[in-house]
């Protein structure tokens, strides 16, 4: 008898054909078990940044805003810097009084100067928030800054930052809509002695709010300070 084994007879073509049907159908489902994994790392990803990102608040009008650092309880950082008045201008200055620090985006931001505008009308809404005084600040050249307050007759005093020294101690040019160069819509309430009492910086991602009513500033100024 022969010892020789039995050749299998080779496959038919229906076999071959499901057999690659079956191998291409493995593949498929190894790319979506693939795909559905990197979904899920990639959501992981986001909400680590999300829930890494500043704090956010609702004020009184439905607006979020941020509250950056340095925070409520904080001392202002110091300062002194040239005027639209022409004069040198420091934070101690106003020791004993409320003031309201308001850094802005500057000439290439009519809204901004629109917002000092407004404030400026609503003088009365302003003591009755408990603000003695309003100071402004951005990162254009004096010269151009008192140009454009006397153009528009603004009374209050425009400070020029121009190399962002005293920003990026506030941190208020992390909220701009043109990256790090320049400040956002950032208010700060300095209280009489030196402390920060309420701050909100409205400019951040994504929506990038450029003015912010007086009603609804205040309303969220008075809640903050109260909270």
């Amino acid at each position: 008898m022969s010892t020789t084994a039995k050749k299998k007879p080779p496959l038919r073509r229906q076999d071959a054909a499901l057999a690659a049907a079956e191998q291409a159908q493995k593949r498929r489902r190894v790319t979506w078990l693939l795909s559905g994994i990197a979904a899920v790392v990639a959501l992981a990803v986001l909400y680590a940044v999300f829930s890494t990102s500043p704090a956010k608040n609702t004020s009184s009008g439905g607006t979020s805003y941020d509250v950056g650092s340095p925070g409520v309880g904080k001392n202002a950082p110091a300062f002194t810097l040239t005027a639209s008045t022409g004069k040198q201008i420091s934070l101690s200055d106003y020791r004993g009084k409320n003031v309201l620090l308001y850094f802005q985006e500057g000439l290439t931001c009519q809204p901004c100067w629109d917002q000092i505008a407004d404030l400026e009308k609503s003088a009365a809404k302003v003591k009755a928030a408990g603000v003695d005084d309003i100071v402004s600040i951005t990162t254009d050249p004096a010269d151009l800054i008192t140009r454009k307050t006397n153009d528009m007759g603004l009374s209050t005093p425009v400070l020029s930052d121009p190399n962002l020294k005293i920003s990026k101690q506030y941190e208020t040019n992390q909220y701009g809509m043109m990256g790090t160069s320049r400040d956002g819509h950032s208010f700060l309430l300095v209280g009489p002695d030196g402390t920060i009492r309420w701050r909100a910086d409205y400019d951040g991602a994504p929506d990038y709010t450029m003015y912010v009513a007086v009603d609804k500033l205040f309303g969220d100024l008075k809640a903050g300070v109260k909270s």
